[in-house]
């Protein structure tokens, strides 16, 4: 499925690539792409990427959590509009799917911007998304930075397959991208270099935050959700806090603003020190969401390290 997917997303931006050149210079210069993203890290990558080049289109509101959208009529013709959508592709985004299937423009081209980073199994999460044995996993790429530079790359590339006139300018902006990107993620381990945590163990509330905890070599003990967005039953959540006694957990990320109860009664009945990280999904879009957000994870998880250690 996922190769029969990539085949068809490969052929529709090849005619959109030779419909965009027949145009003509003239009309070509008059014209800037219009493009589609479905999550706020996705308008970052984009927008640094085009400049002034393109529009970025988001297709979800401002107010609209990803992970319960139901697309509206409004949302569905907006699609019209556009030239192609920049897609996750590996199940946070599913609900484009039917967005698109359902607009004007059923066979919309699309950039899957995961196609080249290496994915991660799925824990603690609902089965959704895939790669192309069919696996489940884990979706949340764009909370890494490593992963994040992959995508902005294969964004650009595939942009300009599309738009070879401006090829050049997105490859530099994204090129410049990247360097910002890897900079935020040195300057963060150059804070860790006497830091005595070697053996540290994490949990997480859901299964979002490994790509980013692996950036400073944390593996995932335990998830504490059983499904994204499902909190455990009580006996569920007490096999997870004695699990958490047993394995010495000393740290639990959780989700920035996220209300529960059972998280202060892990908290009472383990010990462990929470720290919430931002899942980058809310408020406003912006070009420089995704790097104030995740500087803000880095600082998060070094300061947690550090007073683990401490």
């Amino acid at each position: 499925m996922f190769l029969r997917r990539r085949a068809r997303q490969l052929a529709s931006l090849l005619l959109l690539a030779a419909a965009f050149t027949v145009a003509g210079p003239a009309q070509a210069a008059d014209k800037r792409l219009r493009i589609g993203v479905t999550l706020h890290p996705y308008y970052s990558y984009v927008a640094n990427i085009v400049g002034d080049k393109a529009e970025v289109v988001p297709l979800i509101p401002v107010g609209f959590n990803p992970h319960a959208y139901e697309p509206r009529a409004e949302d569905i013709k907006r699609i019209g509009s556009l030239d192609l959508v920049v897609l996750n592709g590996i199940g946070h985004d599913d609900f484009a799917d039917r967005m698109i299937a359902a607009s004007e423009k059923p066979k919309m081209p699309v950039i899957e911007a995961n196609a080249q980073v290496p994915l991660l199994a799925a824990v603690g999460m609902a089965a959704r998304g895939g790669d192309a044995s069919g696996k489940v996993v884990n979706p949340h790429t764009f909370l890494s930075i490593t992963a994040s530079i992959a995508q902005v790359n294969t964004i650009a590339r595939e942009l300009g397959r599309i738009d070879p006139a401006n090829a050049q300018t997105y490859t530099a902006n994204a090129r410049a991208y990247g360097q910002r990107l890897r900079k935020l993620r040195a300057d963060a381990l150059g804070q860790l270099v006497s830091a005595p945590n070697a053996d540290l163990r994490v949990a997480t509330i859901h299964g979002a935050y490994d790509y980013l905890l692996r950036e400073f070599g944390l593996e995932v003990t335990a998830v504490v959700e059983p499904a994204h967005g499902i909190e455990p039953s009580p006996a569920q959540l007490k096999t997870t806090v004695d699990q958490l006694n047993k394995l010495n957990v000393k740290v639990i990320f959780s989700e920035l603003n996220f209300p529960s109860a059972y998280v202060e009664t892990i908290q009472r009945e383990t010990g462990v020190k929470l720290y919430s990280l931002s899942h980058i999904s809310y408020g406003e879009y912006g070009a420089d969401q995704f790097e104030k957000e995740m500087k803000q994870n880095l600082d998060t998880v070094v300061r947690a390290i550090k007073e683990a250690g401490a």
